[in-house]
């Protein structure tokens, strides 16, 4: 497979839905073994832009490209490279943790061995509820498991949207774990989240969605008054 130093590339996108004008202009470039955080105030359009990127929505101007493939003539080929973690979990609540992991990869063609699954929810530590339906599941608990599928798929571009978000500590550390994991193999990250503080660890470079528009900052230089 060939090698793409610019994993994702936006070219001026933009979205509205009807006469109410999301974003515009987005121009943003993410390299491999790159995150970017994507900040903003709710309703900026944080997830709408990944929804696109993820090949979801189409956006009203603009094109991007992901691992050099045209985000809207190639979605097959972007979707086998990447994985979304969104916000929801989107878990099957009469399914069981094993059986959710399952079926998930199952429709992205993978069929990983009973052991791999089994290390893998170990490893977030929802394994000793395998065979527990995901309806007795916490909040907490089922984060855990979209985060294991998300383990088991391997993707080239990762884009999470608050994965942070019903995470204790020790999940929050497990989450920058597979973060970090992802860069050293040199997937591009994109990931929006209000929490700044738990992004910073593993952020290359930031933006603000404001007004329409995203402008790329320093995290540091961020204050309250910004993402407002």
């Amino acid at each position: 497979m060939s090698t793409f130093t610019q994993a994702i590339s936006c070219h001026g996108i933009g979205k509205s839905y009807g006469h109410y004008q999301v974003f515009r202009h987005v121009n943003l470039t993410i390299g491999e073994g790159e995150c970017f955080v994507l900040l903003g105030a709710n309703g900026a359009g944080k997830t709408t832009l990944l929804k696109i990127l993820a090949t979801l929505e189409r956006p009203s101007e603009g094109h991007y490209e992901m691992l050099g493939l045209h985000g809207l003539k190639e979605k097959d080929a972007i979707r086998a490279n990447l994985t979304l973690l969104a916000h929801g979990t989107h878990l099957y609540e009469d399914l069981n943790a094993r059986e959710n992991v399952a079926f998930a990869l199952a429709l992205r063609g993978h069929a990983p061995t009973d052991r791999d699954v089994k290390l893998t929810l170990d490893r977030v530590h929802v394994g000793a509820f395998a065979d527990v339906k995901v309806r007795h599941f916490s909040a907490g608990m089922k984060k855990r498991l979209a985060l294991a599928k998300a383990m088991l798929t391997r993707p080239r571009i990762l884009l999470l949207d608050e994965p942070f978000t019903a995470l204790d500590a020790a999940g929050t550390d497990l989450m920058r774990e597979y973060i970090r994991e992802r860069l050293t193999e040199k997937s591009a990250v994109l990931m929006s989240t209000h929490d700044r503080h738990n992004a910073r660890p593993v952020a290359h470079r930031t933006g603000v969605l404001r007004h329409g528009t995203l402008q790329e900052c320093a995290l540091e230089d961020l204050s309250s008054d910004d993402l407002v």
